[in-house]
């Protein structure tokens, strides 16, 4: 922007000197000047790694409450509920559940054991200031846990500008939410920044009429405090901060004498610190030692059913990195990463259980090295070993290769095993709601191998650029903890792989800026192959649907100050798991569900300091019909809530303001 004022000015000075050399005063009227200024909305990771970064621009073309609702414009994640009864969000990534993605914040792994199900709902849109998702298993840096991908969350700086940023929304649901970010520079070297987020749905919504609450009504207060320090050749990152919601869901309280209720309390705790200190500034020699720890605390009433679970979870990690030269990078560390797991179980039938408290430490090492011989060519190979006191020692190795075959071709290729601790219970509680009997298998540690390829293309066209990208990825579980709903339709089984189990996913995207950028159009195509053996047979993944298209259209008049964004999205149709028969004799549900489409459409205003957004969402109006199975006998063994495969609510119109 600066740059550009200079041109201008430089421009005006050089005709205003021509003027005077001139006798004769000659007019010119310029029909048009534009003078625009914006940073990308989406961009692709620069190095090895496949993936891209959305930033502040992508996450406002949607009303953004959280970090479920970020991804309504991106083509790879799939956002849905888990369930009708706790009302949690969770992604897909390449096919597979979120649980196989793992989740930073700035860097540093976070919500495991039972607060995964709800961990898009902790991340509140307004405090994020960028999301990068990679694909496929990430660097050996971060951890063993990556399989299906990474989300990497950045949260506003408190050595931004000072100020105050003010986010408040409500919709036609009665869900009102308001945000406050502050930041306080102390000094030169220190500052600091509260983060505040509330949110609380006021009614209880019932549209199709059958007793029971479409999701659940949700409480929620979330509050940090976060510091900065800079001086010389040292960094320093902390905060704190803690979360409590009350989510408030079942039968209506006024629909029978006897309702089923689903209430669930939680309290998380958190802080993390990070020091960095540069040794060397000619070779980037540092070296960095972070470490966060959450402690989360949920009381969940199913009906009868009591389950009440603690989970205390602290990472430490110990990098070293240099630089030999332009072509040499190392990078070293070593981490620590331990969880401690209490829970207890309470059914009419057994009485109150107490399962064995878990814990496990898992100390580690790893290697990472990148080879940059020239500009168009990358590779990056890392090794990292660790140790768990439960499952053994293991090995992780990942490679990622990027080469600019031409200035408008980039390829990539990405290959890696990942690991993960289950948490069978505990990140499935959610299945309580189900009157059908639940039955854990002893836990195994989950493996997977990942491979990917990926086509970048850059292709000019007129005084525009047609950006293409097409990929592929292949995911093999040697060991897996499988939902199977189809073996016993009797009981819900928490059980290990035994089998075959894996997923293919083929994209293809194409985005292209029209008319000066004032339009910009995305569309994209994903076809699924995810299977996994259920009972000794090989079955299509249920509820996971086998393609999904997507169309995004963004119009921004005016030099940007209006902005219309509108998304299109098909979701195609799927298996359903086995069916049963309930007590009229009737089958619980169909043998596939269908493909459905979704429209949203937001339109922005901006002014100098703050903007107004207003915007619909699921305008096509589409319902899974009958989300909840058997709903007037829930407390028989054929009631089901957790058959989500498709909107539990219709239109709802919405309304914010952003202030800063």
């Amino acid at each position: 922007m600066k740059q550009t004022i200079t041109v201008i000015f430089l421009l005006c000075a050089s005709m205003a000197l021509q003027a005077q050399k001139t006798d004769t005063l000659k007019r010119q009227t310029l029909d048009e000047v534009k003078v625009r200024s914006s940073a990308p909305g989406v961009s692709r990771l620069g190095g090895a790694e496949n993936g891209t970064v959305m930033g502040q621009e992508e996450l406002f073309r949607a009303a953004c409450c959280n970090l479920g609702e970020s991804f309504v414009t991106n083509p790879s994640v799939d956002v849905n509920y888990s369930d009708a009864a706790v009302g949690a969000k969770q992604i897909k990534l390449l096919g597979l559940s979120g649980e196989y993605v793992q989740m930073l914040i700035e860097g540093l792994p976070t919500f495991a054991g039972a607060a995964t199900p709800y961990e898009l709902g902790y991340v509140p849109g307004a405090w994020m200031k960028s999301i990068s998702v990679s694909k496929g298993a990430a660097s050996v840096k971060s951890g063993f846990q990556s399989i299906t991908g990474q989300i990497d969350v950045e949260y506003v700086k408190p050595d931004e500008e000072q100020g105050i940023d003010l986010n408040l929304y409500t919709d036609s649901r009665l869900k009102t939410e308001g945000n406050a970010v502050a930041r306080l520079h102390l000094n030169k070297y220190l500052s600091t920044e509260l983060l505040l987020h509330g949110e609380k749905d006021w009614l209880h919504h019932d549209a199709d009429k059958d007793g029971w609450h479409d999701f659940p009504g949700i409480a929620q207060l979330h509050v940090q405090n976060r510091w900065k320090y800079r001086r010389g050749r040292y960094i320093f990152h902390g905060g704190v901060g803690m979360v409590r919601e009350n989510r408030d869901g079942g039968q209506l309280k006024d629909f029978c004498e006897n309702p089923y209720r689903v209430v669930l309390d939680a309290n998380r705790y958190e802080a993390y610190m990070k020091h960095a200190l540069l040794l060397n500034r000619e070779h980037n020699t540092n070296i960095a030692l972070m470490a966060n720890g959450s402690l989360y605390d949920l009381d969940g009433t199913f009906g009868a059913k009591l389950y009440d679970v603690t989970h205390k979870d602290l990472h430490a990690k110990l990098i070293f990195e240099h630089e030999f030269n332009e072509k040499h990078q190392l990078s070293t560390g070593l981490s620590l990463w331990r969880q401690e797991r209490d829970e207890r179980f309470q059914s009419p039938s057994i009485g109150w259980e107490m399962a064995e408290p878990t814990v496990e430490s898992i100390p580690g090492a790893y290697a990472e090295y990148t080879f940059k011989p020239n500009y168009r060519f990358t590779l990056m190979a890392g090794l990292r070993g660790d140790h768990s006191n439960l499952y053994g020692t293991f090995f992780t190795p990942r490679l990622h290769m990027k080469w600019m075959a031409a200035d408008w071709v980039t390829l990539r290729l990405a290959s890696g095993k990942g690991y993960r601790s289950p948490h069978a219970l505990s990140e499935h509680h959610y299945l309580l709601a189900s009157g059908r009997q639940l039955e854990i298998a002893t836990e195994q540690m989950e493996e997977a191998w990942n491979s990917g390829i990926s086509a970048a293309f850059y292709v000019p066209v007129g005084e525009q650029t047609l950006k293409l990208n097409a990929e592929y990825y292949h995911t093999h579980f040697i060991n897996q903890m499988v939902v199977d709903y189809d073996s016993d339709p009797s009981k819900i089984r928490l059980v290990n792989l035994d089998g075959l189990s894996y997923s293919n996913t083929v994209q293809v995207d194409a985005s292209m800026d029209f008319d000066e950028e004032e339009w910009e159009v995305m569309a994209a195509f994903r076809l699924n192959d995810v299977k996994c053996t259920y009972g000794r047979q090989l079955m299509e993944k249920p509820l996971t649907s086998r393609y999904k298209g997507l169309l995004t259209v963004a119009w921004k008049p005016y030099m940007g100050l209006w902005r219309v964004d509108a998304t299109l999205q098909l979701n195609g149709g799927g298996r359903m798991p086995r069916p049963y028969r309930l007590e009229d004799g009737s089958m619980s549900w169909e043998e596939t569900f269908p493909a459905y489409p979704q429209l949203n459409l937001q339109i922005t205003r901006t002014f100098r300091h703050w903007s107004v957004y207003v915007g619909g969402e699921n305008l096509t109006n589409y319902k899974q019909p009958h989300p909840i199975i058997n709903a007037t006998d829930p407390w028989s063994d054929t009631f089901e809530p957790t058959m989500i495969w498709g909107p539990v609510h219709g239109i709802m119109a919405y309304i914010g303001v952003r202030i800063n």
